[in-house]
């Protein structure tokens, strides 16, 4: 069989699920555990340095060495795709945070292969099962507490408004794909709320003009020049500093509230219409050439439970098994408010992925306007 037509299949049965069926592991997990003890080390990589403290807990748990290694998503794509190509695999499971660009570059190429825990199905909403996500994180919109008493904008249009021009913080969307994937979603399964929000914020229709209630409000925030930063530390302080002289709001992880212990003064905007920001979603993945398959399935399983992703949940990151709880500690208290962020849709990823340039092209000519 030539490369190019192996690539190909390998490429259709990681989409479909196939990929898992190649390699025979137990399914149960006593036996998984004891086939992983036998194969030897796992390397991890994740876009959060947690992912060294989730690897050491692992290892302790189960006896198995294994070693967290931090890195951005682009660059975890790259060694995997590299690996994959050379036939040298030596990442094992990938903990991915760009969603689509996982499932397009990774699993359509062939490199990487989603694995279910069989026990833990029940528990994962249908939504998140295929690919896996294994963990969902939110960005809020939020506000300073010394400055106002409850969230000064009730509407998600109200962003959009001049009192608020230049008063906006948030990363720089053509910089973080997670915000252009956000407006993509918006377009493709929110329009109608965000039409009824333009409704009940201005007391009219969306103009005739606008086939799109999310594009024009993408133009309309670009168009508001809010403060753009590099980081999410970046942003967080603007808003939420105690000694501020500016009042701004704007869109954050909810990793950034743990700064409120040390003076920050950062809110949740709840209550806002149509929701109060969005949950990103991380894939768990397996290389499709691991040498330490059932080991790698046995990680996947234990960032599952709660003791898995408990360095991760003190920031208010959530479990997709719906089983696992936050920590009463967690410093945002996102957990009261879970109802009202955006759902992420994994099954039009591939869409986000097909549009980043089109959403980061309008949102660079809204703001040069």
């Amino acid at each position: 069989m030539n490369r190019s037509l192996k690539t190909s299949l390998m490429a259709i049965t990681a989409l479909f699920g196939g990929a898992n069926l190649a390699h025979a592991t137990p399914t149960n997990l006593p036996a998984l555990i004891q086939a992983a003890q036998q194969e030897g080390s796992l390397t991890i990589y994740a876009s959060t340095g947690k992912i060294v403290t989730q690897a050491k807990n692992f290892s302790k748990k189960y006896s198995i060495h294994a070693i967290g290694v931090k890195a951005k998503a682009p660059q975890i794509i790259e060694i995997m795709s590299r690996e994959a190509k050379a036939h040298n695999v030596r990442t094992d499971v990938a903990l991915v945070e760009d969603t689509p660009a996982a499932i397009v570059q990774l699993i359509g190429s062939g490199a990487a292969m989603s694995y279910l825990p069989a026990g833990l199905k029940h528990d994962i909403a249908k939504r998140y099962q295929n690919p896996l996500a294994v963990v969902l994180a939110p960005n809020i919109i939020s506000y300073n507490t010394a400055h106002h008493r409850h969230c000064p904008i009730t509407n998600i249009w109200q962003l959009t408004l001049p009192q608020w021009r230049g008063h906006i913080a948030m990363q720089d969307p053509t910089a973080k794909p997670a915000y252009t994937d956000w407006f993509n979603q918006m377009a493709t399964h929110y329009d109608a709320q965000m039409r009824q929000a333009y409704r009940q914020q201005f007391g009219k229709a969306l103009p005739a003009n606008s086939s799109s209630a999310t594009a024009l409000f993408v133009k309309r925030l670009a168009a508001n020049h809010p403060l753009l930063t590099h980081s999410d530390t970046d942003a967080a302080a603007a808003i939420g500093s105690p000694d501020a002289k500016q009042d701004f709001v704007g869109i954050i992880s909810s990793a950034k509230f743990r700064k409120n212990k040390d003076g920050m003064k950062l809110g949740i905007c709840n209550g806002l219409k149509p929701f109060i920001g969005w949950n990103y979603p991380t894939l768990g993945l397996i290389a499709s050439g691991t040498h330490h398959l059932a080991a790698a399935k046995l990680f996947i399983h234990y960032v599952l439970t709660q003791q898995g992703i408990a360095p991760q949940s003190v920031d208010g990151k959530m479990s997709t098994n719906q089983q696992v709880k936050l920590p009463a500690n967690e410093a945002s208290g996102i957990g009261k408010y879970r109802h009202q962020l955006m759902v992420f849709d994994i099954n039009t990823a591939k869409s986000d992925w097909q549009h980043r340039q089109d959403w980061q092209d309008l949102w660079n000519l809204s703001y040069m306007q």
